[in-house]
């Protein structure tokens, strides 16, 4: 882990990298994306996948590198049955997983669409089971039990998926854990922030709990109304875990999930692993999805956001262009982006050559002057930035 700065695509904090940090973690050689835009992702509201669309979509997924595409709850209709079929179908390289309910039905429609992997859900927190199911924890273990057996007799990879993790109570959390270890231990087990309610410091020490109580494999799946979706999964991916949940674009249910495109720059800029994972690809993907579910992504959303590379202080206008890395961590053409200068309020003398010299435009210093003083009055009295075509009407003036 030595990979703070590559040449002109990204210069990230050397910080990162110091033994006395690096030190303090536990990260897995091989960790995987499982990618669930097409179950939890479509559990936006509003938000509806044709079946042809989940197909485009996870043939991109795989093309960008996702180690595994969570393509659909057959039990939900007849349409995302077919569509997991069809997915299957394509051959992709991507593992395709099912999410079940803890029941017989929903397992044998996953086998039978083709599936290579199950997860499995299973309430476990004390608000879900007090306030919303009325169960006690040993009808959640017998569940357990009996739905992990069927996965794995009939050759399923079995995720076991309980959900609400982190408002569980420690002892019953313990007491399940011990029980499907005894009996039927799945492939792997989840940490579910569903309500997206836990610290980061949490997070670690129930990662390290699920280890030490299991030796499995521990998949994270964060979610994000405190903001803390990626921070979370980051902590986890620190502490043991192997595999992080995502979605493309951070979609899902309320504040959504931690966002595909995020965690794969974190692990390529900021932990320095390498993969064959395509960047640009997810911006392609990303914008795809905005597209096809009119679901729009902020300005400034980390990573995709449209308005991620655009300056408008004239304080570095020129470096902007010309060395990109003194104003970015990373260079946007990573990203197949370019950085963009754009005038209002903000900006400078600086900002007004660089936009003369864009346009092949000569003027004196008195003109530039001139010309800073109509973009700021214009962008004041127009609580906007300027466009090209004003920008040129005021350049007029001065030729």
């Amino acid at each position: 882990m030595n990979n703070w700065r590559n040449n002109e695509e990204w210069w990230v904090s050397s910080f990162n990298y110091k033994n006395e940090v690096i030190e303090q973690f536990d990260i897995n050689s091989n960790i995987e994306i499982h990618d669930a835009t097409l179950r939890d992702g479509e559990q936006t509201p509003g938000i509806v996948f044709s079946r042809k669309e989940k197909v485009e979509i996870a043939k991109r997924l795989s093309e960008i590198g996702v180690h595994r595409i969570e393509a659909g709850m057959p039990a939900v209709s007849i349409e995302d049955r077919k569509a997991i079929e069809d997915i299957k179908k394509e051959n992709l390289k991507s593992k395709i997983f099912g999410f079940v309910r803890a029941k017989d039905e929903d397992i044998i429609m996953c086998k039978e669409c083709g599936v290579d992997g199950v997860i499995i859900e299973v309430p476990v927190s004390k608000p879900k089971l007090e306030m919303q199911f009325k169960w006690d924890i040993e009808r959640v273990l017998n569940d357990s039990i009996h739905a992990i057996k069927t996965a794995k007799e009939m050759g399923l990879y079995t995720v076991y998926f309980p959900y609400d993790t982190t408002r569980a109570d420690e002892q019953d959390l313990e007491s399940l854990l011990a029980g499907i270890m005894k009996e039927t231990p799945p492939d792997s087990i989840g940490l579910v922030d569903t309500m997206g309610s836990a610290l980061p410091a949490a997070i670690g020490y129930m990662t390290r709990f699920l280890k030490e109580k299991t030796h499995l494999p521990v998949e994270i799946h964060t979610h994000n109304d405190f903001g803390l979706a990626l921070a979370n999964s980051l902590q986890a991916l620190l502490s043991g875990a192997s595999v992080v949940h995502s979605c493309v674009n951070g979609m899902g249910e309320r504040t959504g999930n931690c966002a595909l495109e995020e965690v794969m720059v974190v692990l390529r800029l900021l932990l320095g692993i390498e993969n064959n994972m395509d960047i640009k690809k997810m911006v392609e993907l990303s914008e795809y999805i905005e597209e096809i579910t009119g679901y729009k992504m902020s300005l400034n959303k980390p990573i995709v956001g449209k308005g991620n590379f655009t300056r408008e202080s004239g304080i570095g206008a020129d470096a902007l262009l010309n060395t990109p890395l003194a104003m970015f961590a990373m260079n946007p053409k990573i990203l197949g982006r370019e950085p963009k200068l754009v005038l209002g309020k903000k900006s400078g003398m600086t900002s007004i050559g660089v936009k003369l010299q864009e346009f092949q435009i000569d003027l004196n210093e008195e003109a530039k002057k001139a010309l800073l003083t109509d973009v700021k009055n214009a962008g004041m009295e127009r609580k906007r930035l300027i466009t090209d075509e004003e920008f040129l009407g005021f350049v007029k003036k001065y030729k």
